[in-house]
């Protein structure tokens, strides 16, 4: 973009609040959100927003997907997913799965659901804190990024179960970490930049030229993929086809959040 780009990380209730800050910016162009699924779609069933995510912002292009994976201490017994399931049938609420996003509470709730398990699902604030407790065998399970576990999975400190969303080339890829995918369970983190609702057209198409200029540096595709992220096809870098994937992901995970009662923490 021929200038400096400024980072603020803001945390806070599962990313609302910076993206909160984005509502509030001018739309000129010069404010960004780059978010997830949760921060764009979910977010919107959990919390009383001061803003709409799905009609207060202006899709600029989806940028890449990335796995979520169920992984566990490495000194979990069972070998692989219908192993752990019958684990944690035969124990039942005796395991304890760290979560530190609303997207990893939901797919906990939406696996106990569909396998007939229960375990205690325990809030996080950050992932590195999860990561570092089930490391040490403080905690049994995790629903987590393949990105902030690919270290500990390769250092063999973690196991992998299985991995939800688009698995057929998350499957190829790890084929040493995830051998099994999470049926009905295809939630994934998209990374996504948005802008406030009333940024001219125009600007809004230099952005997201930008963004396609950028995922077409074999650089910067290699680096997504060192990370255990996949960026999206050509054809579907442009606001449209993200418009397009918030709007069917609202429809389809809203109702079974109110259907589970999951609440904001």
């Amino acid at each position: 973009m021929g200038q400096p780009i400024i980072v603020d990380n803001i945390g806070g209730a599962d990313g609302s609040i910076g993206v909160g800050r984005t509502a509030r910016a001018r739309p000129d162009g010069y404010t960004i959100c780059l978010g997830i699924d949760a921060t764009f779609v979910l977010n919107g069933a959990l919390y009383s927003l001061h803003y709409d995510v799905l009609h207060d912002f202006v899709p600029i292009s989806p940028l890449a997907t990335g796995p979520i994976v169920l992984v566990a201490k490495k000194t979990m017994p069972a070998q692989d997913l219908s192993e752990l399931i019958a684990w944690l049938k035969a124990h039942p609420n005796q395991a304890s799965a760290g979560m530190d996003a609303v997207s990893f509470r939901l797919l906990a709730l939406r696996f106990q659901e569909q396998t007939g398990t229960q375990f205690n699902v325990i809030p996080y604030r950050a992932a590195g804190s999860v990561v570092g407790d089930v490391v040490a065998g403080q905690i049994d399970l995790v629903f987590g990024t393949l990105t902030s576990h690919l270290p500990q999975l390769r250092a063999g400190s973690e196991k992998a179960y299985a991995v939800a969303g688009e698995t057929r080339s998350v499957l190829a890829r790890h084929p040493d970490f995830c051998r099994d995918g999470i049926a009905g369970a295809d939630l994934f983190e998209l990374v996504c930049p948005f802008r406030a609702r009333g940024t001219p057209k125009d600007i809004i198409g230099k952005l997201s030229a930008a963004a396609v200029e950028a995922l077409a540096d074999p650089a910067a595709r290699s680096r997504l993929a060192e990370l255990g992220y996949e960026a999206f096809p050509r054809e579907r870098q442009t606001p449209e086809m993200l418009a397009t994937l918030q709007k069917a992901d609202a429809q389809k995970w809203w109702p079974i959040i109110k259907e589970l009662g999951l609440k904001a923490e």
